[in-house]
């Protein structure tokens, strides 16, 4: 990703709102509708859209873990 180590300063509205500049939406292909998380690391927000290549970049992710293990044993009680 290319923005790394770019800044631009952006307004909060009256209802926490913020308007992303264009070039971060293209670049991280964030469109109308586009979910994000957000969370805090020290005295920062980040926000990390969920686009089409965020859940890419999660495959895999949980395999071999407790909550992966967990999920299945859900899915087979669900389809019981």
């Amino acid at each position: 990703m290319k923005s790394a180590n770019t800044a631009e300063t952006i307004t909060f509205s009256s209802r926490g709102q913020v308007v992303i500049p264009r070039r971060f939406r293209r670049e991280f292909g964030i469109e109308a509708g586009t979910r994000a998380m957000i969370q805090t690391e020290g005295d920062h927000l980040v926000l990390k859209p969920i686009t089409g290549r965020f859940i890419r970049s999660l495959r895999g992710s949980l395999k071999h873990t407790k909550v992966w293990e967990i999920f299945l044993e859900e899915r087979k009680r669900e389809r019981g």
